[in-house]
């Protein structure tokens, strides 16, 4: 049986929507008005409707964030959104606090409902909870491994959906509360901080400083392009790239790469994978994912083992490496680098943007006119000889991104069928059929005239090649002109047509397509079942459980589900009861892996508790050694 792959991008809103299903996403997500986990990313209901109207035409999808944990107060709109996000056309609704399934369950919404990553799925039994409770796909926890992956996926038959590209939290996703800590603004709610990206320093228990005003909790950018069919083949459906934040030109580049890399999986998997959506994407610029915002790149867990995955130097984007300093004018306002061997050549632009490590400190600074590899800039005290120098602009390649769109067509294959012959009373009529990618079929008639042709291979030629081309949104291409009658002389006579006429042939055949929705793909929807006479097996196994901050309960319908299985409410959301002693933070990341400091690397043993300290604010780290795991919580007395 053949499986779809979904290549699932961000949308900060309808412009950048439209760019990604342009440039080859099978779907997107986007926020509406509320909830959607990203403050600064709502949308309206009109422009998630147009969005979902012009995904459609190629049997793309747009899902609906409502993400956020709700407090009592919000239930009635949030129901009301989610009957929105349903009458505007969109094909699914991203969730996180379990009073949406009821909602949902209640108004019989109709609409499939995905468990969001803040849910923190990473384990099978997670996985079943949240399937018996009608979820229809799982958006998994980034920190895992292929073989957990596919733990989960023997566990489940729902849908799995998986991040492969862009920022990472430290934290597991959902469990962060190192914002609300700090600041009273909720990562749950959409309103992170990003403290995992400040500067730190690091002390053990004796005060002795291990690690100097470094981005110790700010990790590297996700990039599993190449792991696709890997993780295609553990059983994952839709592959999902971060960014709900980030610009068009971000959105454009990073789908283009991943739809093309996503294209070989499908058109080489000999019958088992297809694209979950319609249209081929050409033309346009090449993809560099390199030339986009990144902290540097790695592939985290994914082979079960631990990496290298900080970026400690700066939770910036730095760029591509390009090379290395080796003259600096006395004013520092020219230099010459020597290039990074990358077998290809360097090429720099006036405008480009750079970056340089001085001390704790990146700098950029903006190339004012390049010429080969010398660079003339303003003053740049920090600048010195040695430096490695990275380029996070391409002035050039931006411009590209803007002007170089790629195109995409649904594929339309037409056959044609000529019928009469000239003689005084009689002409000629065409009879052709046209079937699109995904099925539509169109049958047209017309008259062709009663001239014919006097080159009757040249016409067939024009024939080809006017009818193959493109109109709208679809690629024409003929596959077969046939005779349904001949002269008796061996040949058949063929009516002589302008190309405008044949034109207007394809023209018709598009408009008629048009009239008809896309076949789009099915989706898995599942029935929601938060009820205890529904609940089967999950009162069994939540049966005597108790609730903590984690399970992140903000309101009474979800604590009524809980109940309604046998587990007793010890514990409200943190947002609602700070608990003085909570995990701020539990992450598979390790501060003392990363610096060489882990014991079970034979390293000296340092006095512990560890402390990060950040503008006079304490935080102790904790090690989780049988899971491999490294928990932040406040300091005592802080």
């Amino acid at each position: 049986m053949t499986r779809q792959l979904e290549l699932l991008a961000p949308a900060r809103n309808y412009d950048i929507g439209i760019a990604a299903i342009d440039c080859g996403a099978d779907a997107v997500y986007i926020a509406g008005p509320a909830f959607g986990a990203r403050q600064a990313a709502s949308n309206s209901i009109e422009d998630i409707g147009r969005l979902c109207e012009y995904a459609h035409r190629f049997g793309a999808r747009v899902f609906a964030t409502l993400n956020t944990i709700l407090y009592e107060n919000e239930l009635a709109e949030a129901a009301r959104l989610l009957h929105a996000c349903r009458d505007a056309g969109t094909d699914a609704v991203i969730v996180q606090d379990l009073a949406i399934v009821e909602m949902a369950r209640r108004e019989s919404i109709g609409i499939p409902l995905h468990a969001s990553t803040q849910c923190a799925i990473r384990t099978p039994e997670q996985a079943r909870f949240y399937e018996s409770l009608g979820f229809s796909r799982l958006v998994l926890e980034r920190e895992l491994s292929l073989d957990q992956i596919r733990q989960i996926r023997e566990a489940v038959s729902c849908e799995l959906e998986c991040f492969v590209h862009g920022a990472l939290c430290v934290c597991y996703s959902g469990q962060c509360y190192l914002s609300e800590y700090l600041a009273g603004r909720s990562a749950n709610r959409g309103a992170c901080i990003q403290a995992c990206r400040s500067r730190y320093d690091l002390y053990d228990t004796d005060g002795h400083m291990i690690a100097k005003d470094k981005t110790l909790l700010s990790l590297k950018d996700l990039n599993l392009r190449d792991r696709m069919e890997d993780l295609a083949e553990a059983g994952v459906t839709s592959f999902k790239i971060e960014g709900r934040l980030k610009n068009i030109s971000y959105v454009k580049n990073t789908v283009r790469d991943y739809s093309s890399a996503l294209d070989r999986i499908t058109g080489n998997g000999g019958g088992r994978y297809c694209r979950a959506s319609f249209g081929k994407v050409s033309g346009g610029f090449t993809p560099d994912t390199a030339k986009t915002f990144n902290r540097g790149y790695t592939d985290l867990y994914i082979d079960g083992r631990r990496g290298k995955w900080a970026s400690l130097d700066s939770a910036k984007s730095m760029g591509e490496r390009i090379g290395t300093v080796t003259f600096l004018s006395r004013q520092k306002d020219m230099l010459r680098i020597s290039p990074e061997k990358t077998g290809r050549p360097l090429i720099l632009n006036n405008g480009d943007g750079f970056t340089f490590v001085s001390g704790s400190e990146v700098i950029g600074f903006r190339g004012d006119i390049c010429n080969g590899t010398e660079i003339r800039c303003k003053r740049i005290p920090e600048l010195y000889v040695g430096a490695i120098l990275y380029r996070n602009f391409d002035n050039a390649f931006e411009r590209e991104l803007e002007k170089a769109m790629p195109v995409r067509e649904i594929g339309v294959g037409i056959t044609v069928t000529i019928s009469g012959h000239i003689s005084e009373l009689s002409g000629y009529s065409l009879d052709i059929a046209a079937v699109s990618e995904d099925g539509r079929e169109i049958l047209l008639r017309t008259d062709a005239g009663a001239t014919t042709a006097e080159n009757p291979e040249r016409m067939l030629q024009m024939m080809y090649a006017q009818l193959g081309k493109s109109t709208g949104i679809y690629r024409f291409s003929v596959s077969d002109i046939r005779f349904a009658a001949d002269t008796g002389e061996g040949r058949a006579d063929i009516p002589f047509m302008p190309a405008s006429f044949l034109n207007g042939i394809r023209r018709e055949l598009a408009e008629r397509l048009d009239k008809y929705p896309c076949n789009r793909r099915p989706m898995l929807v599942r029935a929601l079942s938060t009820r205890l006479s529904e609940a089967g097996d999950r009162k069994v196994a939540h049966s005597g459980k108790e609730t903590t901050y984690k399970d992140n309960v903000a309101n009474q319908t979800a604590a009524a589900i809980y109940e309604d299985m046998g587990t007793r409410i010890a514990g409200m959301a943190y947002e609602i009861e700070h608990q003085p002693d909570a995990e701020l933070m539990r992450t598979r990341y390790c501060v003392r892996y990363e610096l060489g400091i882990c014991p079970r690397q034979g390293s000296v043993r340092t006095a512990e508790p560890l402390r990060i300290v950040n503008n006079g604010r304490s935080l102790t780290l904790g090690f989780d050694c049988r899971h491999c795991e490294m928990t932040v919580t406040a300091a005592s007395g802080k």
